[in-house]
């Protein structure tokens, strides 16, 4: 089962169950992967998903932050509760010990030496790591090493 499938089926279940909030949720998620197969004109496979999956969360972590900033948690919890549903359909997050390895994987991998070859290096490990890292944390762990 993909996970489109899977999505649509708990939306079916959220439905027989009454769960108006994360009914709610799950059809935004549809919504916009639909919206990016019609924009796209494709039929999106489990990583383009994932990767839909992972703007929704970007979104909404953004979203907190500027409303705690202006002083509205009442809005913040709503943004933190669709986080928290989103969140159950990413694999799990890769632990520091499982990045950094994935990290020296790609620069042996790469043959990377330099600062110039970070593009290389971000580009093998988003490979492996999709949807289980922040890749900006990952990102800066990339430049430190190959600076020093």
């Amino acid at each position: 089962m993909t996970l489109k499938q899977q999505i649509t089926e708990d939306m079916k279940t959220a439905m027989r169950g009454g769960d108006k909030a994360r009914l709610g949720v799950i059809r935004l998620i549809l919504a916009a992967i639909k919206q990016r197969e019609v924009d796209e004109r494709i039929e999106l496979d489990d990583v383009q998903t994932l990767s839909v999956l992972e703007k929704m969360v970007k979104q909404r972590k953004d979203s907190v932050s500027q409303y705690v900033a202006a002083s509205r948690e009442d809005l913040a919890d709503v943004e933190r509760a669709e986080m928290t549903v989103i969140e159950a359909y990413l694999p799990s997050k890769l632990g520091e010990a499982e990045v950094d390895a994935l990290i020296e994987a790609a620069i042996a991998e790469t043959g990377a030496s330099s600062p110039r070859d970070m593009g290389k290096v971000v580009a093998a490990v988003k490979e492996k790591a999709a949807g289980r890292a922040d890749m900006g944390a990952v990102s800066a762990r990339i430049k430190a090493r190959l600076a020093g």
